[in-house]
């Protein structure tokens, strides 16, 4: 009787140990993502970078005139042009985790079809690559950029690009925004054959300047352009254009600024802070 006790005794003091772990760990909620906030640049211990990478679209070009031609490519629906975007994005990493490769322009061609077919709206191929390389070849700097541009080539940086698109819409779109002079290098992901934000992308500019990536920083107005140069070591900024957010999932940019002239002011105290070292 002793035994047969004992035996049922001691599963349930086990029991009386793991039950309150167990209840403990089922009420331990997970980490909420911290909400991102605006840095200063005095938030942010960097060392002076060498080398400036820009993204292009968004980040540098302001993307008004496109979201008109798209519009008026989808009936008047400039609303779309967020949707179609975020295809382009989609379908450019379907291709690079399948190993497959068109230009940017054919691939943001085939997603504005794919958003006129969704909503209802009949569209040709070349009318959607006319709503789209056109436009694109053409687009202004934001009002920021130039001044911006202008005070980081004067405090002595190496100013280069990196962008989806092919070299020669980059060319183009330069020459029309009046940046190419800013710029001692231009880079495309058609060299590689892999879109951002995949890790080659970023490690092929790192190795044709011969520079570490503590050494660079990457400015873009997109959180996955930030995290893909975040994965492989580069500082960061973000430029909060107008619509554009942070992914909360992921750590804070090293920079978060509203404008080129904000970038300018957090990298001179920087430099001033390193000279003080």
């Amino acid at each position: 009787m002793m035994m047969k006790s004992l035996r049922l005794t001691l599963p349930l003091l086990a029991m009386a140990w793991i039950c309150p772990a167990m209840v403990v760990s089922a009420q331990t909620p997970h980490a909420t993502p911290k909400k991102n906030q605006a840095k200063t640049a005095s938030d942010a211990p960097l060392r002076r970078p060498k080398v400036i990478i820009f993204d292009v679209n968004e980040t540098l070009l302001d993307l008004a005139p496109l979201k008109a031609s798209v519009g008026k490519a989808l009936g008047g629906r400039e609303d779309l042009l967020p949707l179609w975007f975020s295809t382009m994005l989609h379908y450019s990493l379907v291709e690079t985790l399948s190993e497959e490769h068109h230009h940017f322009g054919e691939i943001g061609s085939a997603a504005l079809m794919m958003v006129a077919e969704t909503q209802g709206i009949e569209l040709e191929y070349d009318e959607a690559k006319a709503a789209i390389v056109t436009p694109l070849r053409s687009l202004p700097p934001h009002g920021d950029v130039v001044a911006g541009l202008e005070a980081l080539q004067q405090d002595g940086y190496q100013i280069v690009s990196l962008t989806n698109s092919s070299d020669a819409g980059v060319q183009t779109q330069f020459q029309n925004a009046g940046l190419t002079d800013f710029f001692q290098k231009r880079y495309s992901v058609d060299s590689i054959q892999k879109f951002k934000p995949h890790p080659a992308t970023y490690r092929f500019v790192l190795d044709d300047l011969g520079v570490e990536p503590e050494d660079v920083l990457m400015v873009a107005a997109h959180a996955w352009d930030l995290a893909g140069a975040k994965n492989v070591g580069l500082q960061t900024a973000f430029i909060k254009r107008p619509g554009k957010t942070l992914y909360p999932l992921l750590s804070e940019p090293d920079y978060v600024v509203k404008d080129l002239s904000e970038i300018v002011a957090a990298l001179r105290k920087t430099a001033d802070r390193d000279s003080d070292r």
